[in-house]
């Protein structure tokens, strides 16, 4: 049994490296590290700063051609890089999950959205499927849906985008995983659905007491919502500080993000440019 203090995930020098057209390599994470423990912790930055590549790299899903390499990559004590696939499988999706950024492409579109739920549990149990289907209903309640018979038998294209991230989170969620990984997991969604998505993954992150790793380029949102933040450029981690702090924040990457925020009442015009240094990628 898992202790209170024990890290859920050890990450030291993670690379992750794509061929280029010169037949080089391009490495789009560049020896990120970090621990995490039963906590909800934020990576944030701009497109193409590698925290997506981060995120699929622990859970095994880099594309094909990419290159992944780490001095410790374990979740649980588990091996993470050198695991069979076999053991991949059976971590995937049950002790480790993800919830992609827009449910359009995330969920199958030929099936309902109860089959696929049902689908996810009995990937990683043996229960029958009447049994299985009671846990989806549950599963579906647990976030929010107010009725889980009906949305059980609908298919992707006929639910709202909050709706079928809901029903995402319930998927990835219902075989109790120890770690999940949140790519974007609201960006497509209104600032209304945004929050009821978050106040889900709020509750059952504090009562199933598991790891999240939130995925983000909105640093308000991550600010509100994290217990630490992880500020990536050009594949490193530039910042590492406290959520509640993100506010103080030194690096003058970081800095240059949270300016470039629009502020109520505050005449912004012309908006702030962010300077880029070359020392910061280096």
């Amino acid at each position: 049994m898992m202790s209170a203090n024990e890290p859920v995930l050890l990450v030291q020098d993670l690379r992750v490296s794509f061929a280029n057209r010169d037949g080089g390599r391009n490495e789009v994470v560049r020896g990120v590290s970090f621990t995490l423990g039963r906590e909800r912790l934020g990576i944030v930055g701009e497109s193409g700063s590698g925290k997506s590549q981060t995120g699929r790299a622990i859970l095994g899903l880099t594309a094909a051609g990419g290159q992944v390499s780490a001095q410790r990559l374990e979740f649980h004590g588990t091996d993470l890089l050198h695991c069979t696939p076999q053991q991949r499988r059976e971590l995937r999706g049950g002790r480790i999950a993800m919830v992609l950024q827009d449910p359009k492409y995330s969920l199958n579109p030929v099936m309902s959205i109860g089959e696929q739920v049902v689908e996810t549990l009995r990937a990683h149990s043996q229960l029958s499927r009447r049994v299985a289907k009671d846990r989806a209903l549950a599963a579906l309640m647990a976030v929010q849906i107010d009725d889980p018979d009906r949305v059980f038998k609908l298919y992707p294209h006929e639910v709202s985008g909050g709706m079928g991230q809901r029903a995402m989170i319930a998927m990835m969620l219902i075989a109790n995983p120890e770690l999940l990984i949140a790519d974007e997991p609201t960006s497509a969604l209104d600032v209304t659905v945004q929050l009821e998505v978050l106040s889900v993954l709020d509750a059952l992150v504090q009562e199933r007491g598991m790891g999240l790793i939130f995925i983000s380029h909105d640093l308000r949102l991550v600010a509100s919502f994290c217990d630490r933040v992880l500020v990536m450029y050009a594949g490193r981690i530039v910042e590492e500080i406290a959520a509640k702090d993100l506010a103080n924040a030194k690096h003058p990457y970081t800095r240059g993000l949270l300016n470039c925020l629009p502020q109520l009442g505050q005449d912004r015009h012309p908006l702030p440019v962010l300077d880029r240094l070359e020392e910061w990628a280096l």
